[in-house]
């Protein structure tokens, strides 16, 4: 992404206003005690990924990831870029009497940039975090020492996908829309599935396609807002105990921030009031394009140690 619309999407959000979320004695306590770290992650079981595994009937799969570069746009500051590297071959014809030479990569980046998990430790409320854990005894700049990314288990479990795009009549869906408790109800009503406890659910927008034409303007479009997860719509699937919740955007929730909700205020309840996980930038479209609802979903991510977000690449089976 250029310097220019890293600024541009710096500035946007920063002009949206102040969160109205709370902190403090009401902080809720977990459910899995005070000592838990995975949140929502307890409601996996082997009884689910049995569950899960029943939805097969064609054995075909979905990646569910997209591909970076360099010019992946992402939310302001993050970036990567790979270096290839041939250690000690430059000026050699390789190694051994088979002459055996090897490309290396070096990765230069930061770990949420394009398909990625947010863990728990990711967003709180004025530095509370997830059941509770203050930023400052948890938060170190070589890692957190609570609710890293290595704790997650392997998320294997019925996954749902919602046409909004469908429900809106729209393609893309319009920056700010937010996905509200009965746009959720209807959505899926529509579609004749039912979102169920230990779920991970899906929304589908056409928003990552703005990326498709390679245009300065699209891509500006893609960062510089989104449709997503509204409040009513984030306290119905947590109510109903949902694991993880993904979108085909960058951030999940509507931006612009819809009038009542703070800044990333539906992260805050997701992550650090119910210990539910958010998958960025899902690539959905071929699920739609087959008319797939409900799915086999795995994700086992990269286990680096204190790492609060982590790029992704999860599966869908059907």
């Amino acid at each position: 992404m250029k310097p220019s619309l890293r600024l541009i999407a710096t500035l946007s959000l920063c002009l949206l206003g102040p969160s109205q979320a709370m902190a403090g004695d009401d902080w809720p306590p977990s459910p899995w005690g005070a000592d838990d770290e995975i949140g929502a992650a307890n409601r996996l079981s082997p009884e689910r990924a049995k569950t899960a595994a029943e939805l097969i009937t064609t054995g075909k799969t979905y990646s569910l990831g997209v591909v970076l570069d360099r010019q992946t746009p992402a939310f302001a500051p993050r970036s990567l870029s790979v270096t290839v590297v041939q250690p000690n071959q430059i000026d050699t014809s390789g190694n051994g009497p088979t002459k055996s030479t090897y490309n290396d990569d070096i990765f230069h980046g930061w770990l949420g940039v394009g398909s990625q998990i947010d863990g728990l430790g990711h967003v709180g409320v004025d530095h509370i975090y997830y059941n509770g854990f203050q930023a400052r005894d948890f938060a170190k700049i070589d890692g957190l020492t609570k609710l890293g990314i290595e704790k997650v288990p392997p998320i294997v479990t019925r996954g749902v996908l919602l046409d909004m795009s469908r429900h809106f009549n729209s393609k893309p869906v319009a920056a700010g829309t937010a996905y509200s408790r009965e746009a959720i109800l209807a959505a899926a009503q529509a579609q004749d599935v039912e979102i169920r406890e230990g779920d991970v659910v899906l929304f589908y927008s056409g928003w990552l396609e703005l990326l498709d034409s390679g245009d300065e303007t699209d891509t500006l479009r893609y960062i510089q807002g989104e449709p997503g997860l509204g409040k009513s719509g984030a306290e119905f699937l947590a109510e109903v105990g949902v694991i993880a919740v993904g979108a085909d955007t960058w951030g999940v929730e509507a931006v612009p921030f819809p009038e009542g909700t703070g800044v990333f205020e539906i992260h805050q309840i997701m992550l650090a009031k119910n210990g539910i996980y958010l998958l960025e930038n899902m690539n959905t479209r071929e699920l739609i394009a087959d008319g797939v609802s409900e799915f086999m979903f795995v994700l086992g991510q990269p286990k680096l140690r204190g790492a609060v977000q982590m790029i992704i690449n999860p599966v869908a089976i059907r």
